[in-house]
């Protein structure tokens, strides 16, 4: 038995040797035939005499025109090229909210806490406590402070509030640590999807900072833990039309208007899931923020499901049989998330992956499509293409599911994982402390890539890549500060 176990493991590792092998081999198959080229060019550049250049600089000579007219077409390609090319945007900071301790929700004293509300009937508290057991979620998430009142107290002043805190404690962060100004700030982009009160969450800002009038100002709402990205994409854009700029992404969650007081059970997971939380992100499309900026956003790549009814309907914001209010989550979900996950990454996987992984995919596809092979279809190893994954931590499920479909090893979902387990589900920020997690941990290297990746209602599988310009040093007040030697934490079945 150990002989054919131990045959077997040398099958396995032969195998991932040779796939290696053949990885690199066609990685830098561009390089190795321009070796031989650039050897005959030196080769034959050394047998000329000084009579062959002279004899070639009056070849020049007597075609003046032709050297000119060449010389012009090369000045003006130039400076189209330089015109019209895509601008950089510049990741130079980036600041995720950290609670108060006294917000904290243990998971004793939520299970009291929904007891002595008197809203939740005896199988809904059942129900509550097996989904809070196996949800990942650790002892120190916090919920707003108007959860923490009995009876709860989810006012709309209450809910100001709470937007409030999280926003302004993440922005005074950030323009605290990147010594930028607030009137410097000529794009600003906020999405929160639950609470969009009048004024806007973005006028809230420009309010309290006194931003300038011309600010170019955006509310997103509505889009589910995936805006995040969908943010940065139009901070992107916007950064693209007006140069020399600088653009803030605020992404945040309202909890206190959307906590589920009824018996539905479709309907009570979001309150065992979403926790308090927030994040404030410094763009910028300025040549000299290069040198301080922690990352280079290379691609976004965004798919709407949307047109799949199943898929619109997976995640809803509605009124239960009695009239409660709350968001419902489909037995669905998991699926759609796959199949708008494998759109995603169909667009995304040309973008970024070697051209080995890409014609392994394109052989198994042709062999299955015109000879009828019945191959299995080879999933691409995104671990060549990417060092970091920054999953949305939207729950145990989600992450067990993309760490399967995506063929990662434990360390790639760590930080997802730790995410969810110390602040929970904080929706489109959670990518955020994600990325602070693995800076705090020392991984990030400079030319590190990173792949954010991001769902929502709608529904929406959205993708965001950076590239990180130097070995990236956590920030000050970093949501990890003070804990992260804590982690990672052994984590229950």
């Amino acid at each position: 038995m150990n002989g054919e176990k131990n045959s077997s493991n040398n099958r396995v590792l032969k195998l991932k040797y040779v796939k290696l092998g053949y990885h690199y081999l066609i990685t830098h198959l561009l390089k190795l035939c321009l070796v031989p080229l650039m050897a005959v060019i030196i080769v034959q550049a050394s047998r000329l005499s000084l009579n062959d250049i002279h004899q070639t600089w009056l070849h020049l000579e007597h075609n003046l025109v032709y050297v000119v007219v060449l010389s012009a077409f090369v000045l003006v390609g130039s400076t189209v090229y330089f015109m019209t090319r895509k601008r950089s945007v510049y990741l130079v900071d980036y600041a995720c909210y950290l609670p108060p301790s006294k917000l904290k929700v243990e998971h004793d004293r939520f299970m009291k806490h929904c007891k002595l509300m008197g809203c939740f009937d005896e199988t809904s508290l059942v129900f509550l406590d097996k989904i809070l057991g196996r949800s990942g979620l650790g002892e120190e998430t916090c919920a707003p402070e108007a959860m923490h009142c009995l009876p709860p107290k989810p006012s709309m002043e209450a809910a100001r509030q709470e937007t409030e805190q999280v926003m302004f404690g993440a922005l005074d962060t950030l323009f605290a640590n990147t010594n930028v100004k607030p009137k410097d700030v000529g794009i600003l982009v906020v999405n929160c999807s639950l609470f969009n009160p009048t004024p806007s969450l973005s006028s809230m800002i420009i309010n309290k900072y006194k931003m300038r009038g011309n600010i170019k100002s955006f509310n997103l709402g509505g889009m589910g833990c995936s805006a995040g990205v969908i943010a940065v994409d139009l901070a992107k854009d916007m950064l693209q039309v007006h140069r020399n700029n600088y653009a803030i992404v605020v992404s945040t969650e309202n909890i206190t208007q959307n906590w589920y007081f009824g018996n539905k059970k479709a309907m009570l997971l979001p309150n065992c899931l979403f926790r308090i939380g927030g994040a404030a992100v410094l763009l910028s499309n300025k040549s000299v923020d290069r040198l301080r900026s922690k990352y280079k956003l290379i691609h976004v790549v965004r798919t709407h499901c949307g047109a799949n009814n199943k898929a619109f309907n997976c995640v809803q914001q509605e009124q239960d049989d009695v009239g409660k209010t709350g968001v419902s989550l489909s037995k669905d979900l998991m699926t759609i998330a796959g199949n708008a996950l494998k759109s995603n990454i169909t667009t995304l996987g040309p973008l970024v992956l070697p051209i080995s992984e890409q014609i392994l995919f394109f052989v198994t596809l042709v062999a299955n499509k015109l000879i009828n092979a019945k191959i299995k279809p080879y999933i691409p190893d995104f671990k060549l293409a990417f060092e970091h994954f920054c999953i949305h931590a939207g729950g145990r499920a989600v992450i067990d599911e993309l760490e399967k479909n995506l063929q990662l090893l434990p360390v790639h979902v760590e930080a997802s994982r730790m995410t969810l387990h110390r602040f929970g589900n904080t929706s489109s920020s959670s990518i955020w402390y994600e990325l602070a997690y693995m800076e705090a941990k020392g991984r990030m290297r400079k030319g590190d890539r990173v792949w954010q990746i991001a769902f929502g209602s709608g529904f929406k599988c959205n993708s965001a890549v950076w590239l990180a310009l130097k070995n990236v040093k956590p920030s000050c007040n970093s949501p990890w500060e003070g804990c992260i030697h804590r982690y990672p934490v052994q984590l229950s079945l």
